[in-house]
Order: C-alpha cells, then structure tokens, then sequence
C-alpha cells in the first residue's frame, strides 16, 4: 500500500525570510571557478620557474667536476653542470628559432589572404600544411572546401 504524500506549502527557497524593514542582505555571489585569468598564469608560471631555478642551483652545485669536451675541432675544460647548461641553452634558443619562423610565415600567409584583391585580380588560395594537407590559414575553420 503506498504511503501518502505530506502536502507541500508554498514554495521551498533557501534564500533567508526578508527582514522586518525589508531590507534583506542579498544572497552571496556563486563561487566562479572556471579558466585561471592571466594574473594566476603569471603567478603559477612564476612558482613554477623558481622552483626550476633552485632545482638547477642544486643541479650545478653537485656536478661541478671538469669535464674535457671537444666539438669540432675545439678543445674545452668546463665544470658538466655548465656544459650541460650551455647546451640546453643552445637548444632552446634553435627551437625558439624554428617556432619564430612558423609563426612568421603563419601571419604572412594570412596577412596575404586577408588583403583586398585589386580589380580583375583573384584572392590568393587559402594556406595549407603541405606535408598534411590541411589549411593553416584563414580557411581552417570552414567546414567545406572552397572551390
């Protein structure tokens, strides 16, 4: 046998009964926890690269015995932990070099495809990834390919 329903009064709120006065205090704001802002980013890329740095202190303070190295045709004595760094320098600053080229070339051909056409003259085709085939440019986020 189901068992009966106790009646419902009025609508349920959690919000506090207003004051006497009328003047209740407004509900506090819900919490927003969506995407870090830009200042967060910064603090937690801050910590991140101090912590880096004191690791690398360490790093440097416990390889500090010298180690002959040759490359191509010089001859050098350097402590490892400087070694070692001035490599990893090196390749950070090729790799910056690279990704400087792509992003160059990138704002070019968009630039290109974004410039009016004088008269009689066609639009240049959109960019595209040669090795992949897939646009790059102005036209990567049609659905459908221009013809």
């Amino acid at each position: 046998m189901p068992q009966p329903v106790a009646p419902h009064h009025g609508p349920t709120s959690t919000l506090p009964p207003p004051s006497a006065n009328g003047s209740a205090r407004p509900p506090p704001a819900p919490q927003r926890r969506g995407r870090p802002t830009r200042i967060a980013s910064i603090r937690i890329g801050l910590i991140a690269g101090f912590g880096a740095l004191i690791l690398l202190v360490i790093f440097i303070i416990q390889n500090t015995h010298a180690v002959h190295i040759s490359f191509l045709g010089a001859h050098a004595s350097l402590s490892l932990a400087v070694a070692l760094l001035i490599a990893a320098i090196a390749g950070a600053l090729v790799m910056a070099a690279a990704g400087t080229a792509r992003i160059t070339q990138l704002r070019r051909t968009t630039r290109r495809a974004q410039r009016p056409a004088g008269p009689g003259a066609q639009a240049p085709a959109p960019a595209s990834d040669t090795r992949r085939g897939r646009p790059t440019g102005p036209a990567r986020h049609q659905t459908k390919p221009q013809s």
